[in-house]
């Protein structure tokens, strides 16, 4: 499960990396890039933000296997909706492989551990959506 915590967060810096390597939204003073202008970029961050208030909604119920599950559901979910703006915008290979992977894997993921933790018990397990 590290590995998989690793390497989702490898692959969001990398994505963020990509995104402001293939932007040409610059800031005419600053020559910064102006992420308000990216479709890319604003994918990633509404992902991230839906990721982490799901996070943060789930509530502790001392049965470590839950909570377990309550926190890594929406992470999970996170990863598929970055994964899923890479496919859609990304162009290299290699990461749009991965990306697919990680859709793959993190759906089969989540889906095992809502069926372990059926009906959901706070909205860290409940139906978390991308918008």
């Amino acid at each position: 499960m590290r590995r998989i915590v690793a390497l989702t967060l490898m692959l969001v810096a990398l994505i963020t990396g990509i995104a402001l390597a293939q932007s040409h939204h610059h800031d005419a003073n600053s020559g910064r890039i102006n992420f308000a202008d990216s479709t890319f970029a604003s994918q990633m961050m509404q992902a991230m933000d839906r990721m982490d208030s799901a996070m943060i909604a789930a509530k502790p119920t001392n049965d470590p296997d839950r909570d377990f599950a309550a926190m890594m559901i929406p992470h999970h979910q996170g990863a598929i909706d970055m994964a899923k703006a890479e496919l859609k915008y990304g162009h290299n290979g290699e990461l749009r492989q991965l990306a697919q992977k990680i859709v793959d894997d993190q759906e089969q993921e989540i889906s095992m551990m809502r069926h372990a933790f059926a009906p959901a018990p706070d909205p860290g397990l409940a139906t978390y959506a991308a918008k």
